[in-house]
């Protein structure tokens, strides 16, 4: 039995002589040959480290003369590596005194024990590099005095780490808020450009893999940050037309109001002022400031009757098909029935024989709504909706609504609403979309596409929006005509609304507010439209005062605000009075 198991244990023998002797030779290879040595050695390290997602810095959002409006900050999150603590108490009572921490919570929190599912704490996130450094100098110091120090009760911050990371800041904090938007702290954007561009602000993140080797860092790939946006806003603009709201609503007693500023010959928005407004560093603060049904943007989200500042839409379907003139005229019964209504002025009186300039000029519902009749309620919706009214105008900003336009054929369209539309009751817009209609009116009949964004700027390239036309939807020549009948208007009128030294064309609106039970008489919504100059319009106001209390006309509230408007635009935009501007250029 002994012989026959004898080759096994000679076997096993050589193999633990010849093994030592295989593993000596291939040290003596490596040490011999020190550039097989070294592919070794970098064989071993492509396994020695971790993947890692990277997030790139999110895009800067500026105004349209490159002041920065949103950026990025490092911050820094504070947090206890629990199996690195010596000393609870010197964390809390340190913290409590630089970060304002409660000394009780970081004490419970610096005390837990390390375990296999807990080893990291967060005490406390975005805190500054100041306060950073603040801590950073405890620290030295106390490691200086008690670095080699031994027992329980040694004061230690050890065990106390800050991470840095980017944290979204905004330099004007709640200006032009409605329009930038707020970023969360996951660094999603929302409402706004930075909700309607988030992806693009954001950019594209990256999984990499992290050697451990420190030689190796330079193998790190670039990653590319967001893009960044050019707005159309003018800063400038933006703030003073935020300040002239905030004095209209107080002085008014208005529960909100809406402006609107935009060139009608490009569309560009040069400033989008509402209420209320948010300070975009406090996001948190959201649900406090904007509570129950109140829209971040009530100049795209808040659809409203309008009231008389739609007339200009129903006189400029009648004139584009022919159905009248300026000179056609009309007697004004103080009354006019249509789909089995009756339809009065606002001041319940008959105003006698009228041509169409009276009928704007004296912003007769009678007259408008026999308007409307005459032009049918075929042509009329279609003009309507060739306006854009009822449909989105697709401006770059996130949460805008269509609001709503009835047409023949709806379930909840009848006769009368043509009538009722004609003056702009019945029919809800947003101010967006009051402003991009009537701003075909002031552009000679051609409608632009309103827009926020002026440029893109990718990767080291800048990528111009260009200004784009939506429609064309009445004659240039019934621009012309409308144009001049609103602005004679304002002026046999001696509105408000006028602005020595240029000629501008406008229309106020009042209108009941809709409830359950039928229209109320108690509150109205406030407007003003209006745009000049009138030989070459670089600019549009719109404007909208909810339930004012001091008076329930445009004509006394909305009026005079289009008025301090753009005594302070002609400034800003450097636009010389007429009589100048005919000098020196001959218009």
């Amino acid at each position: 039995m002994i012989r026959e198991n004898a080759w096994r244990f000679k076997l096993v023998g050589a193999l633990f002589f010849v093994l030592p002797v295989l593993i000596l030779f291939q040290v003596v290879r490596v040490r011999v040959d020190p550039v097989k040595a070294g592919e070794i050695l970098e064989k071993g390290k492509e396994y020695s480290g971790q993947y890692k997602t990277i997030t790139p810095p999110r895009g800067r959002i500026y105004d349209r003369f490159g002041f920065l409006l949103a950026s990025n900050v490092e911050v820094y999150e504070v947090g206890i590596e629990l199996q690195d603590v010596k000393n609870p108490k010197t964390i809390a009572q340190t913290l409590s005194m630089v970060l304002g921490l409660d000394y009780t919570q970081v004490l419970g929190a610096a005390s837990r024990e390390a375990s296999e599912n807990l080893v990291y704490v967060v005490l406390t996130d975005n805190v500054s590099q100041e306060k950073i450094m603040q801590l950073e100098t405890i620290v030295k110091n106390m490691e200086a005095t008690y670095g080699s120090s031994r027992g329980k009760d040694v004061p230690s911050l050890r065990g106390l780490v800050y991470r840095p990371h980017l944290m979204r800041t905004f330099t004007e904090k709640s200006t032009g808020s409605n329009i930038v938007g707020m970023v969360n702290f996951e660094g999603k954007g929302f409402y706004g450009v930075e909700g309607k561009y988030n992806e693009l602000l954001a950019g594209e993140k990256a999984t990499i893999f992290v050697s451990f080797d420190p030689n190796r860092v330079q193998e790190l790939p670039k990653i590319a940050e967001g893009a960044s946006l050019i707005l159309t806003i003018d800063r400038e603009i933006q703030r003073a037309m935020e300040e002239i709201l905030d004095d209209a609503i107080v002085s008014s007693g208005s529960e909100s109001g809406t402006m609107i500023v935009m060139d009608p010959q490009t569309g560009e928005v040069l400033a989008m002022a509402t209420t209320p407004r948010l300070d975009l560093n406090e996001y948190w603060n959201y649900q406090k400031i904007f509570t129950k049904d109140t829209p971040f943007n009530k100049a795209i989200s808040q659809a409203y009757e309008p009231g008389s500042v739609f007339k200009p839409l129903t006189m400029a379907a009648a004139l584009d098909t022919g159905t009248v003139t300026p000179d056609t005229k009309f007697i004004d019964t103080g009354v006019f029935e249509i789909g089995g209504i009756y339809i009065y002025n606002w001041n319940q009186g008959a105003w006698g024989p009228q041509d169409m300039q009276g009928c704007l000029q004296h912003s007769l519902n009678v007259c408008l709504a026999w308007v409307a009749s005459q032009v049918g309620a075929k042509d009329f919706y279609q003009y309507m909706r060739a306006f854009g009214i009822g449909q989105l105008t697709g401006i770059d900003l996130a949460g805008e609504t269509p609001g709503r336009l009835k047409i023949p054929g709806d379930e909840d369209w009848y006769d009368a609403d043509l009538g009722t539309n004609a003056f702009g009751q019945g029919v809800a817009a947003t101010p967006i979309q009051m402003a991009t209609s009537i701003s075909a009116i002031a552009n000679g009949g051609t409608m632009m596409a309103p827009h926020i964004v002026r440029s893109i700027i990718n990767e080291g390239y800048q990528h111009d929006i260009e200004n784009r036309v939506v429609g064309m939807p009445i004659k240039a020549e019934t621009a012309k005509t409308l144009t001049n009948l609103l602005s004679r208007s304002l002026e046999l009128e001696s509105s408000d609304a006028l602005i020595e030294g240029y000629r501008v064309a406008g229309k106020t609106g009042t209108a009941e507010i809709p409830t359950p039970f039928g229209y109320t008489s108690n509150a109205t919504n406030a407007s003003f439209v209006g745009w000049g100059p009138l030989d070459s319009p670089q600019f549009l106001v719109y404007i909208w005062l909810e339930k004012p209390e001091s008076s329930p006309w445009g004509s006394v509230v909305a009026a005079p605000v289009f008025r301090q408007a753009v005594e302070k635009l002609v400034v800003l935009m450097n636009i010389p009075p007429d009589a100048i501007r005919e000098s020196l250029f001959g218009q």
